[in-house]
């Protein structure tokens, strides 16, 4: 048994996890507590990881110029694209909620989604702003010369785990406040939150542009640690339905079932691919990423019928000075 590949292949899988826990962790605030139904959480995915990337990476010159094609690159630290990745995604959210939170439920929906196929197909047709379809590669990575590039990993793991911590804490505390009481409020009842002198529409701005700037963060995660980001990673199946499986598992509406979900619904994703591998046939190799999604489908639908509050229920205690 090989303890260094089981060791290094732990690291991999809490990392990736953790940044599904990011994307949670701002859906949560979302539809856990406002219930804003958010189908479009790829687009915001995109766009985290697209404005880090440029904002990190130096602008190609010379003979490489012209296989390369990006709009700017402006070469700052890992710190400015992750900032860099929030701030643009709440503006973007800013101007997308203008419109769209005018609407219901379902429709919100409908809207949400299409707008995030509309950036996926930005970045993918428009060539000059990040590379086209090709996208773009060698993205850095912060504190990267410290150690060997063999263990850097270990190195990554502790930044998505400080990133995942602080965005935790900080939804915490503003959700026990008297904002977040405000925000369940509306998801739980609109019309008498508004009764009770409550600005629904600005509170649920505040929510989607909140919400959305945590997930530009996770996209922005995932794009320095994959170091190559293309227009086909950020499908409505990997992007956004994923997603929306791992907070459902750990149960919406509570901070700690989002990032449960998140480490046990990849733990699942994992798990089949293994599984798919190993019991499908050769001949249908080339469908196993569809059966895995038909799993993950069927887990949730357990999950709606028989645990509809998660693994880990909302709490309803919201100020720790109320009993």
């Amino acid at each position: 048994m090989d303890l260094g590949g089981i060791s290094a292949y732990l690291v991999s899988f809490a990392i990736m996890a953790g940044i599904f826990a990011v994307f949670c962790l701002g859906l949560n605030i979302q539809w856990g507590y406002t219930g804003l139904f958010n189908i479009g959480i790829a687009g915001f995915f995109c766009v985290g990881a697209y404005v880090s990337a440029l904002i990190t990476t130096p602008k190609p010159t010379g003979p490489y110029a012209h296989y390369v094609q990006q709009a700017f690159g402006l070469n700052l630290p890992f710190l400015f694209g992750l900032l860099g990745a929030a701030l643009v995604c709440g503006l973007v959210a800013f101007f997308i909620g203008i419109p769209t939170l005018r609407l219901k439920e379902d429709y919100l929906a409908i809207a949400t989604i299409g707008i995030a196929e509309t950036f996926r197909l930005v970045f993918n047709n428009e060539h000059w702003l990040a590379n086209g379809p090709r996208g773009l590669m060698g993205l850095p990575q912060p504190l990267q010369g410290l150690v060997d590039p063999r263990h850097y990993n270990y190195i990554y793991l502790l930044v998505v785990l400080a990133v995942v911590l602080g965005i935790y804490l900080l939804i915490e505390r503003a959700i026990r406040s008297p904002w977040g009481r405000v925000l369940r409020a509306i998801r739980e009842d609109e019309i008498s939150a508004s009764m009770c002198g409550k600005n629904v529409s600005h509170f649920k701005m505040q929510s989607l542009v909140f919400g959305s700037m945590v997930i530009g963060m996770g996209g922005a995660l995932y794009a320095h640690y994959t170091k190559a980001i293309s227009p086909d990673v950020f499908s409505p199946l990997y992007g956004t339905f994923l997603i929306w499986v791992m907070l459902m598992a750990g149960g919406s509406g509570n901070n700690r079932g989002a990032v449960v979900g998140a480490y046990l619904v990849w733990g699942i994703w994992i798990g089949t691919k293994f599984l798919t591998d190993f019991l499908l046939p050769y001949t249908l190799k080339a469908r196993a990423p569809y059966i895995r999604f038909l799993l993950i489908g069927i887990l949730l639908e357990i999950i709606l019928i028989y645990r509809p509050q998660g693994l880990v229920g909302e709490e309803k205690r919201v100020s720790r000075w109320i009993d």
